[in-house]
């Protein structure tokens, strides 16, 4: 999941003066698993080549690690992310929030057991609003993997704001 055993690192997002003054406590990293792991609904946001910013929501899967979602390479966020991989994520809510910045990527042929891993995830989260895989159906593309860089989160703004750093080198 991370380049390094001493991550994820966890420390304080950067606040002006003013507002956050004086946070109670840090959340888990567990809070953040299970929350992308139980989120319906993921806003992907992506930039085009011209600089312009383009957000969508996606139904996503949280495994191993990353977040998959799957759609045509024609796609307008497909697109972006061929030409400029980083992403950011956010969950529907506005009080139990988790904020993702990474980098994406098209999944070419996935691994049997990866495919699998995701139909499964995807099944168990999605089925009953219609949608079920098959784990072999992006064996010729629509697969994406987000690989997480940076995570911010909290419960309560002002007692538990928590940033999460999983690469080093992207910390910033």
């Amino acid at each position: 999941m991370t380049n390094s055993a001493n991550y994820p690192q966890v420390t304080r997002p950067y606040f002006p003066k003013g507002y956050v003054e004086n946070p109670k406590k840090t959340l888990p990293w567990s809070h953040v698993e299970q929350r992308l792991t139980d989120a319906k609904h993921y806003w992907l946001c992506s930039v085009r080549p011209n600089g312009r910013p383009h957000a969508i929501p996606k139904w996503a899967v949280w495994v191993n690690g990353r977040i998959y979602f799957d759609g045509s390479p024609e796609t307008r966020h497909a697109k972006n992310i061929a030409e400029n991989p980083y992403v950011s994520v956010h969950l529907e809510s506005g009080e139990d929030v988790v904020i993702v910045e990474g980098t994406a990527k098209a999944v070419v042929k996935p691994s049997r057991e990866l495919g699998i891993q995701v139909a499964q995830a995807y099944t168990t989260k999605y089925a009953t609003m219609g949608y079920a895989p098959d784990p072999n159906q992006w064996d010729n593309g629509g697969l994406f993997e987000i690989t997480l860089h940076k995570v911010i989160a909290w419960t309560s703004f002002t007692e538990d704001p928590t940033k999460f750093i999983l690469e080093p080198e992207q910390a910033t």
